[in-house]
């Protein structure tokens, strides 16, 4: 059992059991060790979901600019798909783009895909090697590489520094 992969295990359940009982009282705290100890000893003894995350300082402060980065493309997304359907005469340009990738965990490039597909008005289709097909729901660049620059660039940066 790799000690790392254990561990990560063991603090998503930990984290999961405070948020489900909302309490940081002695007598819910004790438990729930208690359980996210079991639940990681059990299904973590072959585990290596969490193999290629990078352990540092820095990776966990670009993980909380990640999950920003991500809210606010989200919020912002979400207004421009919101003002596409309140104002039907906008113009919609659909379609779908190939862009490049240079994360190169797996771990890594599904979060990327997640989080693209997560924000409206775009939806990773394929994944094939380092290349994403996006069906995008306003298409401004046509090109890999302005396509990549719009859609992917944003969060590659930082899952670069947490995965690899």
């Amino acid at each position: 059992m790799k000690f790392k992969n254990w561990f990560l295990m063991f603090i998503i359940v930990f984290i999961v059991w405070i948020l489900l009982n909302n309490s940081f009282q002695i007598d819910i705290l004790i438990p729930g060790i208690i359980v996210a100890f079991l639940v990681s000893s059990l299904f973590c003894k072959r585990c290596n979901l969490f193999s290629e995350i990078i352990l540092t300082p820095k990776a966990f402060v670009y993980t909380f600019i990640y999950l920003g980065v991500f809210f606010i493309e989200l919020i912002k997304s979400n207004l421009d798909v919101a003002r596409r359907v309140l104002t039907p005469s906008l113009p919609i340009n659909p379609g779908i783009v190939e862009v490049k990738t240079t994360l190169k965990s797996k771990f890594g490039r599904m979060l990327l895909a997640n989080s693209i597909t997560l924000t409206p008005g775009t939806l990773t289709v394929e994944v094939i090697d380092d290349s994403f097909f996006i069906h995008w729901i306003d298409v401004k660049e046509d090109t890999v590489e302005a396509a990549s620059k719009e859609i992917v660039k944003k969060f590659e940066k930082y899952l670069e520094v947490i995965y690899g």
